[in-house]
């Protein structure tokens, strides 16, 4: 635990200390032999009055501890002997309008678990890591010009044991790792992993900003699921919440009887759709409370980046632009960027962000925000509104799919289809196509298919890959029992395909901020709902065509960009992945014959409610 020193003390209220976890909360004492000797607790409470610190050790008594204040500033410390790992405490804060709040530390590294709301002393280093080489490597990679495949999840609701108990951290590598890596995934985004109280919240109503969920384990336990996961070069990715917070009586919220963290005014503050309080940036201390975290996460577990949940939350007061821009919170996303690009520029930052705040993924040097990617929110509910329509009505709504490359490269995107989108009575994915069960598989597929040929990083929501028909269920597991049914193994398999070309094919994510990567072919044959495009790198161009109703067409002519012979790499409609097995088997080529503004043309079968993709093989 480092010593508070005025420097220290300065940078704490600039909002400029990134480290602040050395600094509060309840640190192990060891002696020279590295015997525990005690706990030093220490915390930030300016408005109280009286600060003492109870637990199992002292009979819950709060007359037997009673912390010292050591300055000016609010900081409260002391050290107990003989108080050792897993002690149970809270902190006891009379405040000076004689209010008593019991509270848990808002530094502390482990907390007791549901419904409980003690913290636990724990020992948060100690942990030997296994993956120098992997950051290594991931100092000298360029995320942007790599393929990124991200499976979402819900730790709890993944797959439970056989008694309906969550898997711990430590139990889910060799049954997470190989199924990733099955699937194409490279990369993983774990939803709120801080300590919550209500499951019904996902952990996007946190309370423990420093402590990793006590339902999958303690904290040393996911730092082992990470380290597997690195070992096999899967990125970590943790979704975090920094704009709001819960306002259960144990949490950050009215600390210690003020508005620590919190905006002070009631019109801010007060974010009644979801039943929180929105964070303060123009607060030093507010912002050196979550760069410490970031920096928290990325030291002790090693994470590869972030994925900040509501930042239209952050950027607009209460989220809404007609209350103006809060400058504050967009300083705090700038000083984000040079804080966790200070470490690796190669860690990633991505915001949920539905908003048209300009300038998100461009760095501050360059007068930006700071993320490396957006999620594409645009593209997903223009995408699945077009989808969901019945194949007669889709020609009348062309520009669903094609308006979202009017924007493409303003931004680098994430393209999601996250769990916001299966929930809350929107359906599952595959319950959304329209059409009989045949049909509604065969939509699933090309729909998989365009967002994997569209440019943008992939996401997509665990239960997805095999086409689940429930919406998520954050109660119990994912209803794997589906995979016993042909329909579903096939879209596993068509997921999985999909993911491996992708990871393989350079033309699908090399030229992602480059308008040269993707190309219309024909985007006006509306009459047909038929979508044909090229992604292009270099010498590698790959031909995709999108038939959107259930007709088939034995010979279609489509133009070419270059002469040559074209061979289909993939067909959604191939009976392995449970089409009708309309496909080219033999590869085809170009023919000095004009079409779509192109000297070259090709002749195919293009197959009913499909996505078919040809690579050019040149001459």
């Amino acid at each position: 635990m480092t010593n508070f020193d005025s420097f220290n003390l300065y940078l704490f209220n600039q909002g400029k200390l990134t480290e602040a976890y050395n600094l509060f909360g309840a640190h192990l004492v060891k002696n020279d032999n590295g015997e525990i000797i005690g706990t030093m607790f220490r915390v930030y409470a300016p408005f109280a009055r009286i600060v003492s610190v109870i637990g199992d050790f002292n009979n819950w008594d709060s007359r037997v501890h009673v912390l010292n204040r050591i300055d000016d500033a609010g900081i409260y410390e002391l050290f107990i002997e003989g108080v050792g790992e897993w002690a149970k405490y809270r902190y006891v804060i009379v405040t000076q309008d004689n209010r008593t709040l019991f509270k848990s530390d808002p530094y502390g590294f482990f907390s007791d678990n549901r419904p409980e709301t003690c913290s636990k002393v724990y020992d948060i280093d100690g942990y030997y890591w296994h993956d120098k080489e992997y950051l290594e490597r991931r100092k000298n990679s360029d995320h942007l010009h790599e393929p990124i495949n991200i499976y979402e999840m819900n730790i709890g609701s993944w797959m439970k044991k056989p008694d309906g108990s969550f898997n711990k951290f430590n139990e889910l590598p060799p049954l997470l790792i190989p199924y990733l890596k099955e699937m194409g995934f490279n990369t993983v985004e774990f939803m709120p992993l801080i300590e919550f109280p209500l499951d019904e919240s996902w952990g996007y109503q946190g309370t423990g900003y420093y402590s990793v969920t006590s339902r999958y384990g303690v904290p040393k336990d996911l730092m082992y699921l990470i380290d597997e996961l690195h070992k096999n070069n899967i990125k970590v990715i943790l979704d975090w919440v920094p704009g709001h917070i819960c306002k259960d009586p144990h949490g950050l919220y009215e600390f210690d009887g003020s508005h620590l963290y919190e905006f002070d005014d009631e019109f801010r503050r007060e974010n009644k759709e979801w039943g929180t309080a929105n964070m303060d940036f123009s607060k030093g201390t507010t912002r050196s409370f979550f760069l410490s975290n970031a920096m928290f996460f990325i030291n002790y577990f090693h994470v590869d980046g972030f994925r900040l949940d509501a930042v239209s939350n952050i950027y607009y007061y209460l989220g809404n632009q007609a209350n103006g821009i809060n400058e504050a919170g967009v300083e705090f996303l700038k000083e984000l960027h040079l804080t966790v690009k200070g470490v690796d520029n190669n860690l990633i930052l991505s915001a949920e962000d539905s908003t048209t705040f300009p300038n998100v993924t461009k760095s501050p040097w360059a007068g930006g925000v700071g993320f490396d990617y957006k999620w594409n929110m645009g593209w997903m509910n223009d995408t699945l509104k077009y989808f969901e329509k019945d194949p007669i009505y889709r020609k009348y709504h062309q520009n669903y799919l094609t308006f979202s490359l009017v924007y493409a490269y303003s931004e680098h995107f994430i393209l999601p289809l996250s769990h916001d989108e299966v929930v809350h009575g929107k359906k599952s994915l595959i319950d959304k196509m329209p059409g009989d069960y045949w049909q509604k598989f065969s939509n699933f597929r090309a729909l998989i298919g365009f967002m994997y040929t569209h440019p943008g990083k992939k996401l997509l929501f665990m239960g997805g890959e095999f086409a689940q028909f429930h919406e998520w269920k954050d109660n119990s597991e994912l209803d794997w029992f589906l995979l016993q049914y042909d329909k579903h193994r096939e879209a596993k398999r068509f997921v999985r395909d999909m993911s491996l070309v992708y990871l393989n094919d350079e033309a699908l994510y090399k030229n992602d901020d480059d308008p040269e990567g993707f190309r219309w072919i024909d985007a006006s044959n509306s009459d047909q709902s038929v979508f044909s495009y090229y992604r292009k790198y270099k010498d590698q161009i790959d031909v995709c065509i999108l038939n959107l109703t259930p007709n088939s067409y034995m010979s279609y002519k489509l133009g070419v960009p270059e002469k040559g012979t074209y061979e289909e790499i993939i067909n959604s409609d191939k009976d392995v992945y449970g089409g009708s097995n309309l496909y080219n088997g033999l590869p085809i080529k170009s023919k000095d014959e004009w079409s779509h503004g192109f000297s070259q043309s090709i002749e195919f079968v293009l197959s009913p409610l499909s996505i078919t993709v040809f690579r050019l093989k040149k001459e």
